[in-house]
């Protein structure tokens, strides 16, 4: 019985003693550091494969109108403009197998997000190194797409509370089930080693659905310059190209013409070799990070730009985890052409403990339309159609590496259209207080 005793004592004290040195890695792709580094002290020696992470996002927030439509943690509920939420409580733990040389081999992850909202799953995938010249591997699961900088950002590193409104309606969830293979040199004195390219093929449904509806694919790859120092300067970049699609329902593919008025209207094309094919869903997109560092913390600039085709219903240009449809039956397709970019300026004041945030976001979901085109009798064109464009505004205290809280204003433009509930901006502004703790 002692015996048993001393050894669950051990075991708590093992995992506590290892826990107070892990950190959640910045980026969703990443391997987190402390992996890397034969930090662990003997007595914990049999531990040393195991890390464990987490971080707790709770808030206030406050609305511009009671019942508004927002991306700052989902629409507030009718009869309030005011609430607390747990936003984000997550326990992450990977289990890593290195060489004798301290190389990765194999990695498991198993990542969980604990709210009132429920219990998800956020990552479960394995990942195996090569070994030999350990430049390659290969994961498969449930783990994050490797599109775009800022949806790969991790949310306990993203500097705003939440990412744009862009990124949640393409990639909602962020992850997605598939197998992806990666260049990857974990080398430090390989040549490229600040190159990293990942290429892999998802569901395309992502958290959203609980399986694959379709046979359609989605094929998703990055090309990464990790940030490259030069004196008080570091550099980032990235290039993402998405291809895929999904199942047309029916056989009505509507798309935006201009009639020989000048009015653009959806136009349907009804040809029986539509039903059963793939609708297109294309992406591009480009990234870039400059940041410099200085005697008051580091100044940051980032910009990202996307654009593409993105398959929908009348009503929404958001990825679905279900065939779209209507009472049961599968839903007409429509086909908008869409582009958006995020904008971010970050700026320590006095010393790295304060923080300025500036950040401007846009999301046309239909760039073959304006503002006047909308509303118009015989359209068929819908608020799925509107452009959205966010300034925020934010501080950000960092009481420690582990804890800050952070106050942030969303300041949401709407275009004025000739759609009933949209001629002029509606009231979504949103300001956040979020305090957040990491281990």
């Amino acid at each position: 019985m002692i015996k048993i005793r001393l050894r669950v004592q051990f075991l708590v004290l093992a995992v506590i003693l290892f826990c107070s040195s892990a950190q959640a890695q910045r980026y969703l792709s990443d391997i987190d550091s402390s992996f890397l580094k034969d930090t662990v002290r003997p007595l914990i020696k049999r531990f040393e494969n195991i890390n464990i992470s987490g971080y707790m996002q709770p808030q206030f927030q406050v609305a511009e109108a009671d019942g508004a439509p927002s991306f700052a943690g989902g629409n507030f509920s009718q009869y309030s403009s005011s609430r607390f939420m747990l936003r984000r409580a997550r326990i992450k733990i990977d289990y890593l197998l290195r060489t004798e040389q301290r190389m990765p081999k194999v990695l498991f992850t198993f990542q969980i997000d604990a709210t009132e909202r429920g219990v998800i799953v956020r990552d479960m995938f394995i990942r195996l190194f090569e070994t030999k010249r350990n430049t390659l591997a290969m994961t498969a699961g449930f783990f994050a797409r490797p599109y775009g900088f800022e949806v790969n950002l991790g949310s306990s590193y993203r500097e705003t509370p939440e990412r744009g409104r862009m990124s949640q309606t393409l990639m909602p969830g962020e992850r997605d089930l598939g197998v992806m293979f990666s260049f990857e040199p974990q080398k430090k004195d390989h040549k490229l080693y600040h190159v990293k390219l990942d290429g892999g093929f998802f569901n395309g449904q992502g958290q959203s659905g609980t399986t694959d509806f379709d046979s359609h694919k989605d094929f998703i790859s990055r090309l990464t310059l990790k940030p490259y120092t030069f004196k008080k300067m570091e550099l980032g970049a990235g290039l993402s190209f998405l291809r895929g699609g999904w199942k047309n329902g029916t056989k009505y593919v509507y798309e935006t013409k201009t009639t020989p008025g000048g009015d653009k209207i959806f136009i349907v094309d009804s040809s029986e070799s539509n039903l059963g094919t793939s609708a297109p869903r294309h992406y591009y997109g480009g990234d870039i990070q400059y940041k410099i560092h200085h005697s008051w913390g580091e100044t940051e600039w980032r910009a990202e730009y996307w654009f593409g085709t993105q398959p929908g219903s009348a009503i929404s240009t958001t990825n679905p985890g279900t065939l779209p449809g209507v009472a049961g039956l599968p839903a007409p397709t429509y086909v908008r052409h869409f582009n958006g970019a995020f904008f971010y300026f970050l700026q320590n004041i006095i010393n790295a403990k304060h923080q300025l945030v500036l950040k401007y976001d846009w999301y046309d979901p239909n760039t073959k339309v304006s503002k006047t085109d909308i509303g118009k009798p015989g359209t068929n064109l819908t608020a799925a159609d509107i452009k959205f464009s966010t300034a925020g505004v934010g501080y950000v205290y960092y009481f420690n590496p582990q804890t800050k809280i952070t106050f942030y204003y969303d300041i949401v433009e709407n275009e004025k259209t000739q759609l009933a509930g949209f001629t002029d901006d509606i009231k979504d502004n949103v300001f956040t207080c979020r305090l957040q703790f990491r281990f």
